[in-house]
């Protein structure tokens, strides 16, 4: 009998991985060089700035969910997430250098996550998520 852990089947994290590495290509396509006009609109009170998401975006790469992630696997459930400040995205930065900044940030993370080699096995582990409670890895990496 094989006791190995068995790998996550290769198609996915490939699919995975394909997602999340278009992200700052699409972003790219759609903002860069665009008007600040059009950057800092919102609908309203309440709402987001495409340079807003960005900088949500960017901040998220920092803090959110590969950090989350090495939470899991380190800790389980043992050690809830650092509640992450949806709000906290500092200001006066150009797109350029945001989407620059945002498509390093993902092109590491997306590395990093590579390196891991998941298994099945860990894809099903637990963490401790402020708000909605229990979370895998799973879920973490399908948000």
């Amino acid at each position: 009998m094989d006791c190995r852990p068995s790998r996550v089947p290769a198609d996915l994290l490939v699919e995975s991985v394909a997602v999340l590495t278009r992200t700052p290509g699409t972003l790219n396509a759609l903002l860069r060089e665009l008007p600040d006009a059009w950057l800092d609109a919102t609908e309203g009170p309440g709402t987001w700035s495409p340079r807003f998401v960005v900088r949500h975006l960017i901040h998220g790469e920092q803090v959110d969910w590969l950090p989350r992630l090495r939470i899991i696997l380190q800790h389980g459930t043992g050690r809830p997430f650092d509640p992450f400040d949806r709000e906290e995205q500092g200001v006066g930065r150009s797109m350029a250098g945001l989407l620059d900044e945002f498509a390093a940030l993902r092109e590491a993370n997306l590395m990093e996550l590579r390196l891991l080699a998941l298994t099945r096995d860990q894809l099903e582990l637990q963490g401790s998520h402020p708000a909605l409670g229990l979370v895998t890895v799973r879920q973490l990496i399908a948000t």
